[in-house]
């Protein structure tokens, strides 16, 4: 794999500042959005085991305590190499990548690490920018998780 440019570099560094900005999007039509697209892989689940959104489904990481956590660093997930990649630079999950993530994983993750090799696990995208906002709307209702869980 490729290392990151600088240009990405200097991205995923002003990402690292802004993880505790406001969200842009409507939490409530979020819920709606992650209750229909979100949930067949998807849970927010508390440290205290809890479902606090979705079923239980475990395809896709915990997304309870997003706001601020390490890309690709849920403890027991097994995630692909480029997101592990994304990773190791300790980029976080603020607004921006997690939007342009959703609404195509292998091209945000192509062109955050510059590898045309470079492929998500994530099959599913997002229609809009405006649901993707939505939908981190509301997944930033949970607060940080300190834990990474």
């Amino acid at each position: 794999m490729k290392n990151i440019g600088f240009a990405a570099a200097l991205a995923l560094a002003a990402s690292v500042a802004s993880a505790q900005d406001a969200p842009s999007g409507d939490a409530a039509n979020g819920e709606t959005l992650f209750g229909r697209q979100c949930v067949s892989c998807h849970s927010a689940i508390n440290a205290e085991g809890e479902v606090v959104a979705g079923r239980g489904a475990k395809t896709g990481p915990n997304l309870f305590g997003l706001l601020g956590r390490v890309i690709g660093s849920v403890e027991g997930f097994r995630y692909g190499d480029s997101i592990l990649a994304v990773a190791a630079t300790e980029a976080v999950w603020d607004e921006a990548p997690f939007v342009a993530y959703v609404q195509d994983p292998t091209d945000w993750l192509r062109t955050t690490l510059g590898d045309a090799r470079a492929r998500s696990k994530m099959a599913f995208k997002v229609r809009s920018a405006e649901d993707a906002a939505d939908i981190w709307a509301y997944l930033a209702t949970f607060g940080a998780d300190e834990a990474g869980q």
